[in-house]
């Protein structure tokens, strides 16, 4: 048998960023969003591990960009997939309130979780063992996982190389900024050299990386807008690279009927949705995360839009039922 392995995609939006652990029981950590399935198929393939080869796959959180390929994956190879427990209750019984889908207009297709994780579990893949830690904030049952041989990091949205992840104040919490601070001080207390996070780069000092990711949440403490607006511009741009761009006249109605755009206009800036279009306009102009292009608002980061015909299937955990 070759040489465990542990490799890291870095991938372009919609699709998070995987982690394929080549090993006796191969294991892969997110699959991406759902209209990439073939792209997440041909790098599992390329890295030398075919589909029905894989022992389990492992989700750091149930965002739709983070768990989009579970569904042909299990339909197609009965590959067993875990999740934190928090998040597979909600999944398995189809909860309209699971993965924030409906509140964020994100389609993700079914699946089951198989296995419940909870903090301190081990995964095995053969010659290695990941270590479960429960590093909430992003999500209430967000994970990491850690491989302590080569002292490996791998942690989902919580921080980025040079980012956090955005905080859903509304479906996780007023607190989640305090249990991302203390899930940063777990990790602190790690000997990690390298990480892996959920979008960027690899992290090659991850110790300055969770120092950063700190202070930036303390700063967010004494100013609570801007866990706000890095939520709503972190939303939107999905939205824009979900959609390939939106018509200037189609942007009120859209906006008017999010759920999540209603409660940040209302709770959040204290404003009438309507009067928070032109506000949230003109943040995403000027902060580069939209422009303007031939009178349609598109998305600024790199991305591969999804297939028209996939996306008018928008399928959420309510239709799952059926």
């Amino acid at each position: 048998m070759k040489k465990s392995e542990i490799i890291f995609f870095e991938r372009k939006f919609p699709s998070a960023n995987m982690v394929l652990i080549e090993d006796e029981f191969p294991i892969l950590i997110d699959t991406g969003f759902g209209s990439d399935i073939q792209d997440t198929m041909h790098l599992i393939k390329e890295a030398g591990v075919s589909p029905d080869q894989l022992h389990l796959i492992v989700n750091t959180h149930y965002h739709s960009d983070h768990v989009g390929g579970n569904f042909h994956l299990q339909r197609n190879y009965g590959i067993p997939i875990a999740a934190h427990k928090w998040e597979a209750e909600l999944i398995n019984a189809s909860d309209s309130e699971a993965f924030s889908a409906e509140w964020l207009d994100q389609p993700v297709e079914p699946y089951r979780v198989d296995r419940k994780l909870w903090n301190n579990d081990e995964i095995h893949t053969g010659s290695r063992r990941l270590q479960v830690l429960h590093t909430p904030g992003h999500t209430l049952g967000h994970i990491s996982l850690f491989e302590p041989e080569e002292k490996i990091l791998i942690c989902g949205d919580l921080f980025h190389h040079n980012d956090i992840g955005w905080l859903n104040i509304f479906r996780e919490g007023v607190s989640a900024i305090q249990r991302s601070l203390e899930s940063l001080e777990q990790l602190s207390k790690l000997r990690i050299e390298r990480a892996y996070s959920g979008h960027g780069p690899q992290i090659e000092n991850p110790g300055l990386s969770i120092d950063v990711a700190r202070k930036r949440f303390e700063k967010w403490i004494k100013a609570p807008e801007k866990i706000s607006w890095h939520a709503c511009k972190r939303i939107f741009s999905f939205t824009l690279i979900m959609k390939n761009g939106l018509a200037k006249e189609e942007i009120d109605d859209y906006l008017m009927q999010c759920g999540w755009f209603q409660d940040f206009a209302r709770y959040s800036f204290q404003v009438q949705p309507e009067e928070f279009i032109p506000i949230l306009l003109e943040e995403m102009i000027r902060s580069g995360a939209a422009s303007w292009q031939d009178n349609h608002l598109m998305a600024t980061a790199p991305y591969k839009a999804p297939a028209k015909e996939w996306m008018e299937k928008n399928i959420k955990p309510r239709e799952w039922k059926m």
